[in-house]
């Protein structure tokens, strides 16, 4: 299993998936999105597992006007903006290969065991 968990630091829901896999001592690789941003790759791959771009966006995210944006471009425009703008993705966004979540779901990730 090659977990990777993308969210921030100060993410309670990231903090708490971090914890689920420490605990059942699943190694886990951090990648905090204030620091490097998604590759585009990363991105297609996380967005076709998880079922589109809709999923992936938080539609509480504080960045309002970044989230406005995102309703209104065009679909190949999308993903730049997404990479842009971690702050309106919905975290944690927790990939084993090509399987990804978003948000804590630890009953899917039991499933991965």
């Amino acid at each position: 299993m090659n977990i990777q968990i993308f969210g921030t630091k100060k993410c309670f829901d990231t903090k708490k998936a971090i914890r689920y896999f420490k605990e059942r001592n699943i190694k886990a690789q951090f990648i905090d999105l204030k620091e490097k941003d998604l590759s585009m790759g990363e991105l297609r791959s996380i967005k076709q597992a998880v079922g589109g771009i809709d999923n992936l966006i938080d539609p509480d995210a504080k960045d309002k006007d970044a989230l406005a944006l995102i309703k209104y471009i065009g679909e190949d425009a999308k993903d730049i903006n997404l990479i842009e703008n971690p702050q309106i993705l919905k975290t944690p966004i927790v990939r084993n290969g090509k399987q990804a979540t978003v948000g804590y779901q630890p009953d899917t990730w039991k499933k991965w065991e």
